[in-house]
């Protein structure tokens, strides 16, 4: 099996608050470094009720402190939201607290509606045309300070902080390449191009400094439980919330219901079916044939699990189940992590 990560959106269930959500994350961070995931992310949202880790460099600093090994970053900060030089300077301090552990996942999409985009931003000049520009201006400020610069990231100037592209389209896959870095799918929620997004990242990649081969990553929800029918039950929180969300009616993550299948009508079908086609929902046995299968199709370097459950007691035992049908188990840092640096599949395991 391929290395496994965890991207955690901090959800807000019905009923809590986001602190509670955010001290959920900390403890699943713990959980799952002891489980042996390689990698813990979090993504930048804005105005959802149900994801607490809008403010994503804080977040993380507060997932950081509280682990040990486990690398931590973002999946992703929003670049057109951000100055290049506002984002280099708050993963540059927490690179500097937490040196070889911190990376930095970027997309172009703004992370929530035109609206909160407006009100986030004031203007909208920035936009998704501006994101090449954006992302290596960024790696700039983390390249030592050259004679006479004089604008520059401090803490952020001459740390290691490894970029990747984020992207649910093929323009993220052909910047990616380009760029020679590392690249993440969102096919946990967007998979209808992400077959041929990998075929053109593989195809048109330039080795660079930080990673001499293409890398990459596929999202994957991973809902395990002790039997496929309780997994299903769960797995009706993140299918509730997709529903409401799309159609306009955003909240925090709702309790399972049972057998909700039944109750769902043509049209939520067919946006379930469309957003949510590479879930894999069962018990071990399930959940490791499912696995197997999309690595084999998919030729994944790296699988990202995000599983949106209700009960957070449930939610940690089925990253548990993962961790176990896959073999995981606690090991020594990398090297590459201690380097921070990604080094192609199959070196440094």
């Amino acid at each position: 099996m391929v290395p496994l990560s965890v991207l955690d959106l901090s959800p807000i269930t019905e009923g809590s608050d986001a602190g509670q959500a955010l001290r959920n994350s900390l403890d699943l961070a713990r959980h799952v470094e002891a489980l042996g995931y390689r990698r813990y992310w979090m993504a930048e949202h804005h105005n959802l009720p149900g994801i607490a880790s809008a403010a994503t460099a804080v977040a993380l600093a507060h997932v950081a402190a509280g682990t040990r090994s486990i690398r931590i970053g973002a999946g992703g900060i929003m670049l057109p939201n951000h100055a290049p030089l506002l984002i280099a300077e708050q993963f540059g301090t927490l690179a500097a607290l937490h040196p070889g552990r911190v990376e930095l996942g970027l997309g172009r999409a703004p992370g929530s509606d035109q609206i909160t985009a407006r009100a986030m931003r004031r203007t909208l000049h920035s936009t998704g045309e501006e994101f090449p520009q954006d992302v290596i201006e960024l790696m700039e400020y983390f390249k030592p300070v050259e004679p006479g610069q004089r604008v520059q990231a401090v803490p952020g100037a001459g740390l290691d902080v490894p970029i990747w592209i984020l992207g649910s389209s093929t323009f993220g896959a052909q910047l990616a390449a380009y760029l020679g870095l590392p690249f993440a799918f969102a096919s946990h929620f967007a998979p209808a191009m992400m077959v041929e997004a990998m075929a053109i990242y593989r195809q048109r990649f330039r080795p660079s400094e930080q990673l001499a081969a293409p890398h990459v990553m596929l999202g994957l929800n991973i809902v395990a439980a002790e039997s496929d029918d309780e997994a299903r039950y769960l797995f009706s929180s993140l299918q509730q919330s997709f529903i409401n969300s799309r159609s306009g009616r955003p909240g925090p993550l709702p309790a399972p219901v049972e057998n909700f299948d039944a109750h769902i009508d043509p049209y939520a079908r067919a946006m379930l079916d469309d957003a949510l086609s590479c879930a894999i929902v069962g018990g071990a046995q399930t959940v490791r044939e499912g696995m197997e299968a999309f690595v084999a199709r998919t030729r994944a370097d790296e699988l990202m699990v995000t599983a949106n459950v209700f009960d957070h007691a449930k939610r940690k035992r089925s990253f548990a189940i993962v961790a176990e049908v896959a073999g995981l188990a606690p090991l020594p840092i990398p090297p590459d992590q201690v380097r921070g640096r990604l080094l192609p599949r199959g070196e440094g395991e």
